[in-house]
């Protein structure tokens, strides 16, 4: 492959990369209709929160996660894939995603939040039930 091409390829993916959403994600809005739709009140991303959650539901001191497989790294999921190339890149990247999640749960936990974790995989398998897995774990 030419340098030149190498190069075409980098910046669509380069530009692919970049127009993923951080925030208001399809999985995210699944997550907060199916819950205002059960008589939940929340915010969103409060930033006063370590991570930021998704959702906080200050009530039931309870906050939810709503993490994409690809970037949160859900083990065993098909949308956890590994990207072909520049895989020490990716694995640094994968590495200090995963650490930081872990250490803002951490956070939140000696604060006193209960923590949900959504998976995208979850949302979009039609036989998971994200309605008893929310009415079960807020209280």
């Amino acid at each position: 492959m030419s340098s030149e091409v190498i190069h075409e390829v980098s910046e669509q993916r380069s530009r692919n990369m970049s127009a993923i959403k951080s925030k208001n994600t399809k999985p995210e809005i699944t997550v907060r209709k199916l819950l205002h739709s059960m008589g939940y009140r929340f915010r969103l991303h409060k930033k006063d929160l370590p991570g930021s959650p998704d959702i906080v539901l200050p009530k039931y001191k309870t906050v939810i996660f709503v993490h994409g497989c690809f970037w949160h790294r859900h083990q065993n999921c098909k949308y956890a894939s590994n990207p072909k190339t520049r895989k020490e890149f990716w694995e640094a990247k994968f590495r200090e995603n995963i650490n930081r999640d872990k250490k803002h749960q951490e956070n939140l936990s000696s604060m006193g939040w209960k923590i949900i974790i959504v998976w995208e995989c979850e949302i979009k398998d039609k036989y998971f039930d994200l309605h008893k897995l929310l009415k079960d774990e807020i209280k």
